[in-house]
């Protein structure tokens, strides 16, 4: 019989996998998504020079906001950056290595490095920032970078639902960069809501097969933190 996926703990989750100098992919877009207890047990395991790539980086005591407080990443690979206070505070002090990258192409970079494609031209970022020292190639007319893909030693993704041979079923909008980060990843260890049997989800209704997924851990009552909360006034009668 084979090893099972599913472990009691995120910290268990991480044994024996996670380690210094190591590159993450890590899911979510702002707070939606993210692998929230994964996040908490690697700031718990205390393992630093971390290379995370992620759109972006949480918020200052949330998500991966956490690891950059107890300074375990070295270098984030990320789109957005604007949430985070000691983000932007690391960076200007020359503490933290940032890769800007567009949104769409972060997400190819991963998608392509876990399709094993090595990379790709793109229109995005010519004439700007993002093009210095890239190659150019003129196609039809227009000139495009060439961008390398990602990979990652470890992914950590958040789903919704998986059965117990990581089939996984993502929750509409949380689903965002998760099946890109686990496709790049090594090995991927997955954060869900609730585990089923095998053979108990439809297949149409499965979102990433269990072939990327490696490791499970249950966690059914996440915080699922607002990011920013809007309110319409109460008009008075």
């Amino acid at each position: 019989m084979s090893q099972s996926k599913v472990f009691s703990s995120a910290e268990e989750a991480l044994n024996g996998v996670v380690s210094d100098g190591q590159t993450l992919a890590i899911g979510g877009f702002g707070l939606c998504g993210i692998p929230e207890a994964l996040i908490a047990a690697m700031r718990d395991s205390e393992v630093k020079d971390l290379t995370c790539i992620s759109n972006n980086a949480g918020v200052d005591d949330f998500g991966l906001g956490l690891l950059l407080q107890t300074r375990q990443i070295k270098k984030m690979i990320s789109s957005y950056v604007g949430e985070n206070k000691e983000f932007e505070r690391q960076y200007l002090a020359g503490e933290l290595e940032v890769e800007l990258t567009p949104q769409g192409t972060l997400s190819e970079k991963l998608r392509s490095g876990g399709a094993g494609i090595p990379a790709f031209y793109t229109a995005t970022g010519v004439g700007t920032l993002v093009a210095e020292g890239k190659e150019t190639r003129d196609f039809d007319g227009r000139t495009y970078l060439l961008e390398h893909s990602l990979r990652a030693d470890v992914a950590l993704i958040k789903a919704q639902k998986a059965d117990k041979a990581g089939n996984l079923m993502f929750n509409k909008t949380a689903r965002n960069f998760n099946p890109d980060c686990a496709m790049a990843g090594k090995i991927t260890i997955v954060e869900v809501e609730e585990v089923v049997e095998t053979g108990t989800l439809d297949p149409d209704e499965i979102h990433l097969p269990g072939i990327f997924v490696q490791r499970i851990v249950l966690n059914d009552s996440p915080e699922k933190r607002i990011e920013k909360t809007t309110t319409k006034a109460v008009e008075s009668a």
